[in-house]
């Protein structure tokens, strides 16, 4: 039995049962040590668990989001936040202004904020961070985001000045991210391993293929909203059915993003949970290299899109649990245009598309596939669907990140592939010229380059849903559904977010109800 397994549960006739009371306590007590953490670590500790492991543990340098769910708002925290509203908060910069020609903002920054290492934060500190996710050395995942910036300039202590080259309607929102948050420059280099920043919680330790754990900072800036929790642990369990017998046995307090639909209802029932619906920003798309054929050609990708019956493919892949999509944006954005109609389930139709672009017996490609269920499940029911209109598709399983991100991502060596994109109001992605879809239209670019330029809001959406409706005439992606956030936790637990407007386990309002 593995030292941090589900607990067993001994039999009438075992012979702890037959023991004297005194070694009964014993045995029970050295039980309660070793055996469930979240069971027995006292309301100041929290054990939360989650499918992947992040492979690092700095948001500014890698992509997966699983980074940012362990570390954003918990050890990292950034001159603004994203709140649970997915509105745009003051953080650390107390406040801004902004130039009437939109192009220069002053940031006041807090005072008194030390780093967990004892570093002063500061406007020094601040022009660090945002230089170091634009310079030609960075990794930062949305470096494109920073590209917009001229200059950074720390004022005095206090006053951060950022000049930008245009106007970027977006920069607060951007600011907001993991990948936006405030590093101090002699931990940068090691904040993948030993990550440190300004927030409530430190690290401790990091034990690989099982769990984080983070301690409170009794240094902590923010006396006026101290963290209740004294301890909090990450655990790391990708099997649903592991995940569900984890909830069940107090192994672990809460799976905010739980991954069997087909249990969930069970734990509706169960009184001693709280099972929580919400939305999220995890959109689920069949990306396809636009680069090679037959997916360069517009007609075998809209024959595929065709050949998807949505509510069927939900159905089948999460339950019944989403909402179907026919771009790359989601029904919570604001600006959201309902395209499921534009390639609707017609197999007839996908069928002529496929002859008019010379594949009138379809045509054989592969999938790789993250070995997430939800991307494994929508693969195996997308792949029955392909069938009926004649093309095959092989299902190759791919390790994630790592392998996934090597080969698809970066690489570029895929023909097909299904993940979830959980970054919100992530369209401009298919302007990116080295991004993994290969998609290239000019038109798409200018939309997306104008809306980012646009601050008033109104003009901003108008211009997002004709990037919208371009993807969905397109079709660099088949564009499924839209994944809700399965939420399972201890019904005492308090202060976890319903919704996920940005991909998170923010611990800093949890606390344990008596």
């Amino acid at each position: 039995m593995s030292l941090f397994g589900v607990r067993p549960t001994p039999g009438r006739g075992s012979r702890t049962s037959r023991h004297r009371p005194v070694a009964r306590a014993v045995l029970a007590l050295a039980c309660c040590a070793i055996l469930s953490p979240a069971a027995f670590a006292g309301r100041g500790h929290v054990v939360v668990g989650m499918s992947v492991e992040p492979q690092g543990l700095d948001p500014t340098a890698a992509a997966p989001v699983a980074i940012g769910q362990v570390t954003w708002q918990n050890i990292y925290q950034g001159l603004v936040r994203i709140d649970r509203d997915g509105k745009v908060q003051p953080q650390l910069a107390e406040g801004w202004t902004v130039s009437p020609d939109g192009l220069t903002y002053t940031f006041s920054l807090r005072k008194g904020v030390k780093f967990h290492n004892g570093e002063a934060f500061d406007a020094a500190t601040a022009k660090f961070a945002l230089d170091r996710a634009r310079g030609a050395a960075s990794t930062n995942p949305q470096k494109q985001f920073f590209s917009v910036i001229d200059t950074v300039t720390a004022q005095d202590p206090a006053t951060l000045v950022v000049t930008l080259k245009e106007p970027a309607g977006n920069l607060l929102y951007w600011l907001g991210w993991p990948a936006s948050v405030m590093v101090e420059p002699k931990s940068a280099q090691s904040n993948r391993t030993e990550p440190v920043g300004t927030g409530p919680f430190k690290f401790v330790r990091w034990a690989k293929g099982d769990r984080v754990v983070l301690e409170r900072d009794a240094n902590y800036w923010n006396t006026a909203k101290p963290v209740q929790l004294q301890r909090a642990t990450f655990r790391f369990i990708g099997d649903p059915q592991a995940q569900a017998a984890a909830l069940r046995a107090g192994d672990v307090d809460a799976f905010p993003e739980f991954a069997a639909p087909e249990l969930y209802g069970t734990f509706q029932k169960d009184s001693r949970f709280a099972a929580v619906v919400g939305n999220t920003e995890l959109k689920v798309v069949a990306g396809m290299n636009n680069r090679i054929k037959p997916f360069d050609d517009k007609r075998v990708r809209q024959a595929l899109m065709l050949a998807v019956d949505r509510p069927l493919l939900i159905e089948g892949a999460w339950s019944g649990l989403g909402q179907a999509i026919g771009s790359h944006y989601t029904p919570n954005d604001p600006g959201f245009i309902d395209l499921t109609g534009v390639y609707p389930a017609d197999k007839a139709r996908a069928r002529a598309l496929l002859s008019e672009a010379g594949y009138p017996n379809g045509f054989t490609f592969t999938i790789k596939v993250p070995q997430m269920s939800y991307a494994r499940r929508s693969a195996e029911v997308l792949q029955a669907m392909l069938a009926e209109i004649g093309v095959t598709m092989t299902i190759v399983p791919t390790e994630f990140p790592a392998k996934w991100v090597s080969e698809v991502m970066t690489g570029h060596d895929f023909d097909m592939t299904i993940v979830a994109h959980a970054e919100p109001m992530d369209i401009g992605i298919y302007a990116r010229p080295d991004y993994y879809f290969g998609y290239r239209n000019a038109a798409f670019d200018a939309t997306i380059r104008r809306a980012e330029q646009t601050t008033d809001e109104e003009a901003r959406l108008k211009l997002y849903g004709e990037a919208q409706t371009m993807l969905a005439e397109d079709v660099p992606a088949l564009y499924l559904f839209v994944m809700p956030k399965l939420g399972i936790w201890d019904k005492k637990l308090k202060g976890l977010w319903a919704n996920e407007p940005i991909p998170s386990n923010d611990l800093t309002e949890v606390f344990w109800e008596d």
